[in-house]
């Protein structure tokens, strides 16, 4: 599923396009009990729960593909009979209708997500008829297919915090009742997935609100699927894997991971306006053995790296944006421009001091080989340069030098009284 795909439904999630025909759900106490389910025809509901509903659903379709969003794949065992795949085909096929599939629905997903509180199981079923498009994205009024799905949110349910407030039927400010409210989805899931605006049984979108800790025990055993990194995983495991290598507690390492970043960040393909969003640039080990060393990593160091890099993402492997964090790319192109500032500083104070341990009256054109050609040459103290200015006397232009009483002059080598 692509950007594009997901926009797609995303947009229909409203009040005149939404189509979801039906909605249901199980609330889950910290025990792993089933406290109450039920099951909704979805345009049926008041407005208010119709609105909250929708908003649960939209951000199982929320976040950044590759980090949020991760399309995982069935592997063949799980596509035959008694897989979760089929299992889920036979739960979208039954239209959320079957209460035994429900509560099996739910017995899997209690059995498979680790989660510490209670919690709301949503799932809504959904049919989109599909419509052509033209190559220029003009919709046809005909039918391509029509897209079965079904929409799943695991919501946490918390208890609101304690407090004050007014007590109407008291008529007096006492402590707030405390209700146990639905929050934002923590992990959901759309199977099957819309893949090229069609049906792709073979894969399901995964989301997870957590990009550092998704619950890829759900991802598993409750879907069936190998489990997959997202972006922000990808990214702090490289860079666990080479502070480990090269150390984190000195000026030096943290110079040369900058590096990497930079040099990371390089590969990173830049969208042109009005034209497709490039392909990201996988990292393969040749392509880390080659930043490593742009970076200042020395072999030995390189060697340990690449082989645990191997080792850690095998097949999975992470597109350069991945692995690049924007904050330490834009912090080392501070700390260059600052190293920059601080040796030209260096290189103006040792021009400097090469100027004052010049004798005043030195002035051997052999010394100055780059002004042969001038009738004049002056040598001036520093603080005099700006003192110095042409002007025009009695029709001829001279060069004004202003002393004061106590300053010495040397023409030539030759001391001179002014």
């Amino acid at each position: 599923m692509n950007k594009k795909d997901i926009l797609e439904l995303k947009r229909r999630f409203k009040k005149d396009a939404c189509t979801f025909t039906r909605l249901c759900g199980c609330y889950v106490d910290a025990d792993h009990n089933k406290v109450t389910s039920f099951g909704e025809t979805f345009l049926n509901l008041e407005d208010e729960e119709f609105y909250k509903y929708l908003e649960i659903a939209k951000k199982v379709m929320s976040g950044t593909i590759g980090n949020n969003l991760l399309e995982l794949e069935f592997p063949t065992a799980e596509e035959a009979a008694g897989g979760r795949q089929q299992f889920l085909m036979g739960l979208r096929e039954s239209a959320l209708k079957n209460d035994d599939l429900m509560d099996a629905f739910y017995d899997l997903v209690i059995d498979s997500y680790d989660y510490v509180g209670n919690y709301l199981i949503l799932v809504f079923h959904d049919a989109y008829d599909v419509m052509t498009k033209t190559s220029d994205n003009n919709k046809l009024d005909e039918s391509e297919e029509v897209y079965e799905y079904l929409l799943c949110a695991i919501c946490p349910v918390n208890l609101t915090k304690p407090g004050l407030g007014y007590r109407e039927d008291e008529n007096r400010i006492g402590p707030r009742i405390r209700d146990w409210v639905v929050g934002a989805p923590d992990t959901g899931f759309v199977f099957p997935a819309f893949t090229d605006r069609s049906t792709d049984i073979h894969s399901v979108m995964f989301y997870t609100r957590d990009t550092k800790t998704p619950h890829s025990e759900f991802m598993e055993s409750g879907l069936g699927c190998g489990s997959k990194f997202t972006a922000t995983e990808q990214k702090l495991t490289f860079q666990s894997i080479v502070k480990e290598v090269i150390g984190e507690d000195d000026d030096e390492s943290d110079a040369i991971f900058m590096d990497i970043q930079d040099n990371l960040n390089d590969l990173i393909p830049v969208a042109l306006e009005d034209e497709p969003e490039p392909e990201p640039v996988p990292v393969t080990k040749s392509t880390i053995s080659s930043v490593l060393a742009e970076s200042g990593v020395t072999e030995e160091q390189a060697a340990v790296i690449e082989q645990t890099y191997e080792n850690v993402f095998g097949e999975e492997v992470p597109v350069a944006e991945h692995l690049v964090d924007p904050k330490l790319v834009e912090a080392n192109a501070k700390r260059k421009e600052k190293l920059e500032l601080v040796q030209q500083v260096e290189n103006l104070k040792q021009q400097l001091e090469e100027t004052r341990a010049l004798p005043v009256g030195e002035s051997d054109e052999d010394d100055v080989p780059a002004v042969k050609t001038y009738d004049v040459i002056l040598r001036v103290k520093p603080e005099k340069v700006d003192q110095i200015h042409s002007q025009v006397i009695d029709g001829q232009k001279c060069l004004v030098i202003p002393m004061d009483e106590d300053e010495h002059a040397a023409v030539n080598g030759v001391n001179t009284t002014i």
